[in-house]
C-alpha cells in the first residue's frame, strides 16, 4: 500500500521541541521532494518547510526560519522535521506531503502525489 505516515506530534510547553517522522511505504521517497505543511484550526493549510529529492536543497517559511530543520534519510525512506523554540502560534496538524517534481510547490495542491494524514502538534502551558 502506497501511504505517507505522519508520527512524532503531542503536547509541548513553549519552547520546547519536537521530531516529527513522515515515513514512506509502498514507494521510495528519494525521487519525491517532501514539503511539510500544517493547518489551524479555521486558516488555511500553510508551507512551512521543504527539502529537494536531488541535493536536499531545505527551504522555510519566515515563521520557522532558525527554529525549525527538515532532513532526510533515504535507507530509512523517512523525511523528519525537527522543531525547536515552539511557540503556541505553531499549534496545528502537521501534514508531509511528497511530489515528483524537483521543486516542491510551496502551495499545497494537486502537484503533491501522496499525503499522510497529518498529526497533531499542540504548544501550550
Amino acid at each position: 500500500q502506497v501511504q505517507l505516515v505522519e508520527s512524532g506530534g503531542g503536547l509541548v510547553q513553549p519552547g520546547g521541541s519536537l521530531r516529527l517522522s513522515c515515513a514512506a511505504s509502498g514507494f521510495a521517497l528519494d525521487y519525491y521532494a517532501i514539503g511539510w505543511f500544517r493547518q489551524a484550526p479555521g486558516k488555511e493549510r500553510e508551507g512551512v518547510s521543504w527539502i529537494t529529492s536531488s541535493d536536499g536543497s531545505t527551504f522555510y517559511s519566515d515563521s520557522v526560519k532558525g527554529r525549525f530543520t527538515v532532513s532526510r534519510d533515504n535507507a530509512k525512506n523517512t523525511v523528519y522535521l525537527q522543531m525547536n523554540s515552539l511557540k503556541p502560534e505553531d499549534t496545528a496538524v502537521y501534514y508531509c506531503a511528497a511530489t515528483l517534481l524537483v521543486h516542491p510547490p510551496l502551495e499545497a495542491g494537486d502537484e503533491y502525489d501522496y499525503w499522510g494524514q497529518g498529526t497533531q502538534v499542540t504548544v501550550s502551558s
